[in-house]
C-alpha cells in the first residue's frame, strides 16, 4: 500500500514539476540554450502587435464566415458594409485572400487560412500529460501558433481557491494571472464571467475551449509544455493586449475574460514560433 501511494505521488510530481516555478528555477541552468530572458514588458515583443492582430483577424473572419449560418441574429445588427464582408461569397480582397470557401470544421478552416493546424495529444515528454502538436501544415518563424485561454486576474484580485492543485495559472510579466484550467471551480468562474459580459446577441468571449469541440483552434496554449533538458523549446510566449478597436463580431473567438467586469484591459498570452 505504501509503495503504491509513493508511486502515485512520484508520478504526479513528474507531471506537475514542469509547471512548478521553484523546480523550474532550480533547473534553468541545465537547459540554458532555451532560456529567454525578458527583463521588462517593452522587451517582450518578438513580433509586433500589428502582426499578431493581423493573424487573429484573418483567422477569426474565416471562422465566422464559415459559421455564418449560425450568426444571423448578430450579423443583422452590424453595419451593411460589415455584413457584406461575411455574407458575400465574392469578398476575397484584402487580408481575407486565401480563406476557405464552403463549410469546414474549425481546425480545417485554420489549416486553409494560416497554413497549419494544431491539436492536443498525449505529450512526447515523459510524465508531461497532454501536449500540443502541429498535425498538418508548416509553421513559419514568427507565427502566432496558440493562445493561452482563461480568466484574467489582476495582481490584487483573489485567486486562492482557484489555484489549489491547479497547474494552469500563468503569471505575466506585469504580475497579471491567467487561469487556463478547463475543469473544476476555474471552469465555473470562467463560464460565469463570460455570461456576464455578453452584449445583447454578441458574445465577447469564447467558452468552447472548455469543451472538446472548441470553435477557436488556437485556444490550447495552456497545454504547451515547457522545454526539457533533452528537448529545446520550439515556441515562446508573448503578451498581447487586445485593442479597443477589435471588431465586436469577432470577440466571440477570444478565449479570455476579465475576473472583474470593470477591468478595461484584456490580455492574452500567445505562443510564437
Amino acid at each position: 500500500m505504501f509503495r503504491f501511494v509513493m508511486k502515485r505521488i512520484l508520478d504526479n510530481w513528474k507531471s506537475y514539476r514542469h509547471r512548478f516555478v521553484p523546480w523550474i528555477a532550480l533547473n534553468l541552468r541545465k537547459n540554458e540554450r532555451t532560456i529567454r530572458q525578458v527583463t521588462e514588458r517593452s522587451k517582450d515583443r518578438l513580433v509586433s502587435d500589428e502582426v499578431v492582430s493581423e493573424t487573429l483577424l484573418r483567422l477569426f473572419r474565416a471562422l465566422l464566415r464559415n459559421d455564418v449560418a449560425h450568426q444571423g441574429e448578430a450579423l443583422r445588427l452590424l453595419p451593411a458594409s460589415t455584413q457584406t464582408r461575411y455574407l458575400s461569397p465574392e469578398t476575397t480582397e484584402g487580408p481575407d485572400i486565401g480563406e476557405p470557401k464552403g463549410e469546414h470544421r474549425p481546425i480545417e478552416t485554420m489549416l486553409l487560412t494560416v497554413g497549419f493546424c494544431i491539436e492536443r495529444k498525449p505529450s512526447s515528454l515523459p510524465f508531461a500529460g497532454t501536449g500540443v502538436f502541429v498535425t498538418r501544415g508548416f509553421v513559419h518563424k514568427g507565427t502566432t501558433v496558440a493562445m493561452y485561454p482563461g480568466t484574467i486576474y489582476q495582481a490584487y484580485e483573489p485567486i486562492l481557491f482557484q489555484s489549489i492543485r491547479n497547474p494552469f495559472v500563468f503569471r505575466c510579466i506585469d504580475h497579471v494571472l491567467i487561469d487556463g484550467n478547463d475543469k473544476g471551480i476555474s471552469k465555473i468562474v470562467y463560464r460565469s464571467c463570460s455570461g456576464r459580459d455578453r452584449l445583447g446577441p454578441f458574445s465577447l468571449s469564447d467558452i468552447t475551449w472548455l469543451t472538446a469541440n472548441t470553435k477557436n483552434p488556437l485556444a490550447v496554449g495552456q497545454y504547451v509544455n515547457n522545454c526539457s533538458n533533452e528537448r529545446a523549446a520550439n515556441v515562446c510566449y508573448q503578451e498581447y493586449d487586445v485593442p479597443e478597436t477589435f471588431p465586436l463580431e469577432l470577440r466571440q473567438y477570444l478565449p479570455n475574460v476579465n475576473y472583474r467586469h470593470d477591468t478595461q484591459r484584456q490580455e492574452f498570452k500567445g505562443c510564437m514560433k
